[in-house]
């Protein structure tokens, strides 16, 4: 990181005339000389904030969170760039949100949920040349790119400062970041450390970084559930099993340019709104407006199944609604160029909330997976099912990879899904006359 540190500091310089050498244009930001585009490398599925995950006192008040706060976040991307730029969500707030100023830097040791960053490594962003943005209600905010050069798989620090809050409780955020935030009273952003500040396992406002990206560098979203979010996996480790995914392909230089982004939320639903809009709902948002896509993996159903009725008539309406659903799923992301990988949904026999005695549930779970298998809608499958099961018993979880719940999987759990996924997915192809007639 003392590597990482001095090529920020270093490139403060460059940055003067412009992002890779390029003069800045009049008024505007640097224009690089190398031809790119811009790519997702991280993501956090925007979701209202429930009572118990809002910001801790005393920076929720009655009628407004954040009021002169300064909010410091950490984030790790997948793929690196010179050039970065950040997404803030607005899309379940209650009133407008006004950000006063932003900074990115480089966190103390390159360490994921840290309060402290490396002296010298903060940059401002910017909005339109301005220091200060107003997100609309249901909105979000792009801003300037910054040149900020950024490693694949490194950990940046994101501070946020908000004079005047936002005026509401209802706010967007996502929970289940794994990864802990810190805020304290005041305007703080150029702080080395925030001594004393609060902290949550939550991200807040934050939806996005891109990076300025040659143009064989792709991004492949996850679509998921709590099982993708990571319950279960180590907080500030990054280890659910897209970020083990993540690692394993940036082992070998084929699929080193490749994003993969978590879009993902605990409890979420395929079919009906749960935490988070249903995934049908959500997916034009989180999925075809994302930047530099270019595979999706579905792994999403399982809280459909254990939420419906235990009864024939119902598990097999929700079998054939889901199936239903991940067609339309493969018909809107065709039409943008996008291949689209279904997962097999993974065992929860024996789970106290979803197992039924009867074992209509499993028997949904098992059309589903058949269909995923047999069905060749997916221009790939792959095979959560087989990696993740008991083969003493396929109706549950294999004891050493199951947290405890028979539902969600344990680190090494989410190892054996990422090594499910055959890493020749994500290899560039041309894709045929006809892709996308469906």
């Amino acid at each position: 990181m003392t590597l990482a540190a001095a090529l920020v500091a270093a490139s403060f310089t460059v940055a003067v005339r412009g992002a890779e050498g390029a003069p800045r244009t009049a008024g505007g930001p640097a224009v690089p000389k190398i031809g790119g585009h811009w790519v997702d490398s991280w993501v956090s599925m925007p979701q209202l904030t429930e009572p118990g995950n809002m910001p801790p006192p005393p920076f929720t008040r009655d009628g407004g969170v954040f009021d002169d706060a300064t909010l410091r976040q950490t984030v790790r991307v997948s793929v690196g760039g010179r050039n970065v730029r950040l997404r803030f969500s607005n899309a379940f707030g209650g009133t407008a949100l006004p950000i006063t100023k932003v900074s990115v830097a480089l966190p103390d040791g390159g360490r994921a949920g840290v309060s402290a960053i490396e002296p010298g490594t903060s940059r401002p962003v910017t909005f339109h040349g301005r220091s200060a943005v107003v997100v609309p209600v249901g909105a979000q905010m792009v801003s300037d790119p910054l040149p900020f050069p950024v490693a694949p798989r490194s950990v940046l620090s994101v501070t946020t400062y908000l004079a005047d809050g936002q005026a509401s409780t209802d706010i967007t955020s996502h929970p289940g970041s794994r990864t802990t935030s810190y805020m304290v009273a005041g305007d703080h952003v150029g702080d080395t450390d925030l001594p004393g500040a609060t902290h949550a396992d939550h991200w807040y406002f934050l939806s996005g970084l891109e990076v300025w990206a040659q143009q064989a560098t792709a991004a492949a979203v996850v679509l998921g559930d709590s099982l993708t979010d990571g319950r279960g996996s180590t907080t500030n480790m990054n280890d659910r099993w897209p970020d083990q995914l993540l690692d394993r392909l940036q082992s070998h230089p084929s699929t080193s340019g490749i994003a993969v982004v978590n879009q993902a939320a605990g409890g979420n639903r395929v079919l009906n709104d749960g935490l988070g809009p249903n995934a049908l709902a959500r997916f034009d948002r989180d999925v075809l407006a994302q930047s530099g896509v270019q595979w999706l993996v579905v792994f999403e159903g399982v809280n459909d199944i254990g939420t419906a009725a235990a009864t024939p008539a119902a598990q097999k309406q929700v079998a054939d609604d889901l199936i239903a659903a991940y067609d339309q799923m493969v018909v809107r992301a065709h039409a943008l160029g996008i291949r689209v990988y279904g997962a097999t949904l993974t065992p929860f026999g024996g789970n106290t909330m979803y197992d039924d005695p009867d074992g209509y549930r499993e028997g949904a779970r098992q059309a589903v997976n058949e269909w995923i298998r047999a069905g060749h809608r997916f221009d790939a499958v792959i095979d959560f099912d087989r990696a993740a099961r008991d083969p003493a018993d396929p109706r549950r979880l294999r004891p050493s990879l199951d947290v405890g719940d028979h539902l969600h999987l344990n680190p090494a759990g989410y190892k054996a899904l990422a090594d499910a996924v055959p890493s020749a997915l994500f290899r560039q192809r041309r894709l045929s006359p006809t892709f996308g007639f469906n």
